[in-house]
């Protein structure tokens, strides 16, 4: 009976490595955190899905790590839009009261009363009579007409002008359409180069043999590793994939050790997701094996880190990916999340 039969998917935290010497430890403390393929990192791309943390399972109830390594681009955010300006101030409770020619006649009525109370003839002493009220006005009105004329001869002059500046501006955005192709007035502008539309994403149902197939792969992916055969690795995983395991083998080989994986079995496992986009398929899996993890140094053999004698549990949440309609044979491994 598969392992992945009953409802549990996810991972378990692995047991503790060999105790060793404090200054070995330390010395070799990047080296023998783990041995196993992926290094025990958080590695990889899962679609569109990749900065998304997989749902939970009976395997693995706790939310995978998030992606430490990914050659997928992380969506960039919206931008925020700027706060709209403030209107200009109107002056106040007295804003309405001292505008236009309103403004201008009482502006004359207050002042010429103020002149009257400083030279001793009281709020209205400065005024001399209706008469001078009345002329006062038709000044002031005078004065009104004068300048609001000045005023509108300045603004037809500048006219051209700023007609001219407006369709600059506006041909400088119309060159370049917005997200819909058309003209861009509100909406249309899209403030720099456009998006690329997110792919659809549709859940897909797997087959029994889907599952015999994640179970081959683990088995196969820690053999080619242990190995060191890049050939059968790159025939097991994707290309990013085959990149880190490659990185991972070369560091190794500077650091004179080897890492040797042994005895691999999958103890239970569950599907968390399964999906399809674009022109690829998905499933994310978290798998519970053991296996015999050891570092070895590549001169002598000596057993750096590790038990032979005693396997041990790993729980690692694993995305397969293929291309639709590849069949059973066209799953990769995609990804590697360590569970929490």
């Amino acid at each position: 009976m598969s392992p992945f039969s009953s409802s549990l998917r996810k991972m378990v935290s692995r047991n503790g490595l060999l105790a060793l010497g404090v200054s070995l430890a330390l010395a070799l403390a990047p080296a023998v955190a783990e041995a196993r393929a992926g290094n025990g990192s958080s590695s990889g791309s899962r679609g569109s899905n990749t900065f998304s943390a997989p749902p939970a399972t009976s395997t693995a109830p706790k939310s995978a790590a998030p992606m430490e390594r990914s050659m997928t681009q992380q969506p960039a955010r919206p931008p925020v839009a700027a706060p709209a300006a403030a209107a200009p101030a109107r002056g106040g409770m007295f804003g309405g009261m001292f505008s236009g020619f309103g403004g201008g006649l009482m502006a004359g009525l207050l002042g010429a009363g103020l002149v009257g109370m400083l030279f001793g003839g009281g709020l209205t002493g400065g005024l001399g009579g209706i008469g001078s009220i009345l002329g006062l006005v038709l000044q002031l009105a005078l004065l009104f007409f004068v300048v609001r004329f000045a005023m509108s001869w300045f603004s037809r002059r500048n006219q051209p002008a700023e007609a001219m500046a407006g369709a600059a501006q506006q041909s400088s955005f119309s060159a370049a359409p917005g997200p819909q192709g058309g003209a861009n007035g509100f909406g249309g502008f899209s403030g720099g180069a456009p998006q690329p539309a997110a792919p659809v994403v549709t859940p897909i149902q797997l087959q029994e043999g889907d599952f015999g197939g994640f179970e081959r792969l683990l088995t196969e992916v820690q053999a080619a590793y242990s190995d060191e055969n890049l050939d059968r690795l790159r025939a097991s995983v994707t290309p990013e994939m085959a990149a880190y395991f490659s990185q991972e083998i070369a560091e190794n080989a500077r650091k004179g050790m080897i890492s040797k994986v042994s005895g691999v079995k999958l103890l239970q496992g569950d599907l968390a997701e399964a999906w399809h986009e674009d022109n690829d398929d998905y499933a994310t899996v978290a798998m519970r094996f053991q296996l015999v993890d050891i570092l070895q140094d590549r001169a002598t053999g000596r057993i750096v880190s590790g038990d032979p004698s005693n396997p041990e549990q790993v729980t690692e949440v694993w995305t397969f990916r293929r291309v639709a309609g590849s069949g059973v044979q066209g799953w990769k491994l995609s990804a590697i999340q360590q569970a929490a």
